[in-house]
């Protein structure tokens, strides 16, 4: 049983502070990683939750190189994002609290993976190109990247 199913058969749906962790990935050509998500089928950035006993920084690794098959390299801080507008009440019932700590990185190895369980495609971008079809919960993100707040950002 894995954690949060664990933390689940204890708590039911009642709201849990959640920790996420996400990367934006940039090549060479400063174009950012995007993935098209299997569960939603929007655009959003590699991340997801971490397990107990994890580092954030080992999320991080963890998660995009499970979504994307790359292994990103030096991840620096971007934001750190929490608070009620972050709250979000799954399909299934379960409630969660998110913690969400994104990480901007311009180095990494391994090949790119189209797609996959978690990623029905994964592309990168140019800034001024993004996709239509954005996550909701993303787009926060992608205006605090475009934005010149100083960083990190905490929201």
């Amino acid at each position: 049983m894995d954690y949060i199913q664990h933390l689940r058969s204890m708590v039911g749906t009642e709201k849990v502070i959640m920790v996420v962790a996400g990367a934006f990935v940039f090549d060479k050509e400063n174009r950012v990683l995007m993935q098209k998500r299997s569960d939603n089928g929007q655009w959003g950035f590699p991340g997801g939750f971490m397990d107990l006993g994890e580092s954030i920084l080992d999320t991080v690794r963890r998660e995009v190189y499970e979504e994307t098959g790359l292994n990103i390299e030096e991840p620096k801080l971007f934001g750190i994002y929490s608070g009620p507008q972050y709250d979000k009440t799954f399909s299934n019932g379960d409630q969660v609290s998110l913690v969400q700590i994104l990480f901007i990185c311009n180095q990494y190895s391994g090949n790119l993976v189209e797609n996959n369980e978690e990623s029905i495609q994964n592309k990168f971008f140019p800034l001024e190109e993004l996709p239509e079809n954005i996550f909701n919960e993303h787009k926060i993100f992608i205006a605090d990247l475009l934005s010149r707040k100083p960083r990190p950002i905490i929201g």
